[in-house]
């Protein structure tokens, strides 16, 4: 079977694909510029592919038309956002309890948006899109750190003499004032006194967190408390 080339949509699928390789290397700059693995190719390529798969659905199929032959557009689009997300799933990753590469995924996910968009000849959406990424990165996101923590974010670090139950005093402490403790990592270390233990424990409670570091500070055998973001300790 013969398919002839319709040259009539050609100006508007490469105007379309053009608008998703400019919008997605925007968006991958905002990435490259946070340095994340995932960059500007990758924005660029997904976005592409997206809006490539998009413009086949619409225009691929349009010639084997016919009394007997139906076309759904949204087919082809529908598995972009099922497929993408094993993309997605790439660059996420976790490093003890802290989990990285989510805003990544997020980014790479709204790629693909876009580039379905521009496919779909939605090229202001597109572009709108970009500027709500933008704000929500440079804006929204450095206001979200000035409010206060709860606490989820907080990992506190103890030092303690080993072999003399010391942990065993630690969550009675903490469970006596109302917290829940729980070990993220631990490590032996050398002390003044012989063998010790470093721990990155996480308290859940309603009290204040320095109420419990001072109370742990004053356990028999712990040599040094301390509570830092989880940032600090990758």
């Amino acid at each position: 079977m013969h398919l002839a080339v319709d040259w009539s949509t050609i100006p508007t699928q490469f105007v379309t694909l053009t608008a998703a390789f400019v919008i997605c290397s925007l968006l991958g700059v905002e990435r490259h510029f946070h340095q994340k693995n995932a960059g500007v190719k990758t924005h660029v390529l997904v976005g592409m592919g997206s809006c490539i798969f998009t413009l086949i659905s619409a225009y691929g199929f349009a010639p084997v038309l016919g009394a007997d032959v139906h076309l759904d557009p949204s087919r082809i689009a529908a598995q972009i956002v099922s497929g993408i997300g094993f993309l997605g799933a790439g660059v996420i990753f976790v490093n003890n309890d802290t989990v990285r590469g989510l805003t990544t995924a997020a980014t790479v996910w709204l790629s693909a948006a876009i580039g379905m968009a521009c496919g779909a000849s939605m090229i202001p959406l597109a572009v709108y899109a970009l500027f709500l990424h933008y704000v929500t990165v440079f804006a929204i996101g450095p206001l979200s750190n000035l409010v206060p923590e709860t606490g989820r974010n907080k990992r506190t670090v103890i030092e303690y003499e080993a072999g003399q139950g010391v942990m065993r005093r630690i969550m009675l402490t903490a469970t006596q004032l109302g917290f829940k403790g729980m070990v993220n990592k631990s490590s032996p270390i050398r002390t003044e006194s012989g063998k010790g233990m470093r721990v990155i424990m996480q308290f859940e409670g309603h009290a204040p967190t320095e109420e419990l570091d001072m109370a742990l500070a004053q356990v028999e055998g712990v040599l040094a408390v301390d509570t830092v973001t989880k940032d600090r300790l990758d």
